[in-house]
């Protein structure tokens, strides 16, 4: 029995019943010096209300209000030239000098017209006069005063069409610009000819600009009008605009469909400039909104580095979008809490065992 209880006793599976395991690290504790040696900085989480849903490509354009066409009331030729292609012009800027023949023709119609409002409106009193003594029947006063009225008519017309033309007696007439802008257009030169039919000068509103977008066929159902648009400019904030329309059908070519925004004007966007446009829908639930480069991957989930009381605990979360500067998250993080944007690599090897 003496050897028995020796063997037992000296047993490799029996429990040390003298001395307790040591008690292991506390997971997530990293001192201040640490976190100030590996050069960690943290972002405060942000409420997201807007998600961004990625970038397309994009043209700036104009409205179509934009432009605003020159025209002459008359058939003529230009005898002298202002103004060349690409020219910023003030509205109310004297843009050519046409010369035609029917402004004189006009005139002289007008003189003639007058001349007969005379005559009628002599005729007139003396009919009228007649009738009052009981000489003539009143139709004949009421055939008189149908004349002054219809003479009245043709002058009032012709001086119209001359005021609005805004030529001369020798039947020159100023063109004008209708608009301050840019002028993308002149039709015409020096002794070429111009007529009512067609537009001479085009003049562009730079004031206002818009987007035309060409969204891939997965946004199809994701964009709507009032969708918050963005467009980078170097040096500056961004040029801030919203989707006004979105077109049904998807290119069969290019698979993909055109949506219109509108811009606030920049000076750093033209006209037919190729841009890239961010997209921002609204969710019904808000998001959290954290620096990009605070979200890192391990094995098959996303996870950030919360900051705590005592050093940093590693956390799962789900992305809703991203861009190169900033990820929403629909869930695992809350506004308010402080993640690590920097120092990752060492955080995943201290905390995550890599």
């Amino acid at each position: 029995m003496l050897i028995a209880g020796i063997l037992w006793w000296a047993s490799p599976d029996t429990p040390d019943r003298t001395t307790a395991p040591p008690p292991a690290a506390e997971s997530g504790v990293i001192t201040a010096a640490q976190i100030e040696k590996l050069g960690i900085v943290t972002a405060t989480a942000a409420v997201a209300s807007n998600i961004a849903l990625g970038t397309v490509p994009a043209t700036v354009t104009l409205p179509p209000e934009a432009r605003v066409a020159v025209t002459a009331p008359f058939t003529g030729s230009v005898i002298r030239l202002f103004v060349v292609p690409g020219q910023a012009v003030r509205q109310g800027q004297a843009l050519a000098i046409v010369r035609s023949r029917e402004p004189v023709q006009y005139g002289a119609e007008l003189a003639r017209a007058r001349a007969r409002l005379d005559l009628a409106q002599a005729t007139a009193a003396r009919t009228g006069q007649l009738v009052r003594e009981g000489i003539i029947a009143g139709a004949r006063g009421d055939e008189a005063q149908s004349a002054v009225r219809q003479a009245q008519v043709d002058v009032a017309e012709n001086a119209r069409v001359l005021n609005q033309s805004g030529a001369n007696a020798s039947g020159e007439m100023t063109l004008r610009a209708p608009i301050t802008g840019r002028l993308a257009m002149v039709n015409v030169q020096t002794g070429g000819p111009v007529d009512g039919m067609t537009a001479p000068f085009v003049v562009e509103n730079t004031s206002a600009q818009m987007l035309d977008l060409q969204l891939p066929e997965r946004m199809a159902n994701s964009v709507f009008p009032g969708m918050v648009v963005e467009v980078a400019v170097a040096g500056g904030e961004p040029v801030r605009g919203s989707i006004i329309s979105v077109s049904g059908t998807i290119d069969p070519v290019t698979r993909s469909l055109l949506a219109k925004a509108r811009l606030d004007t920049s000076p750093a966007l033209v006209s037919g400039k190729a841009v890239t446009a961010l997209l921002k829908g609204t969710s019904p639930t808000p998001g959290t909104s954290i620096p990009a480069a605070a979200v890192t991957r391990m094995g098959d989930k996303d996870i950030v580095f919360v900051r705590t009381s005592k050093g940093f605990e590693q956390r799962a979360v789900t992305v809703a979008s991203r861009t190169s500067d900033q990820a929403v998250l629909s869930a695992g993080l809350k506004p308010g809490e402080k993640v690590a944007t920097s120092g990752i690599s060492e955080l995943k090897v201290i905390l995550g065992g890599e």
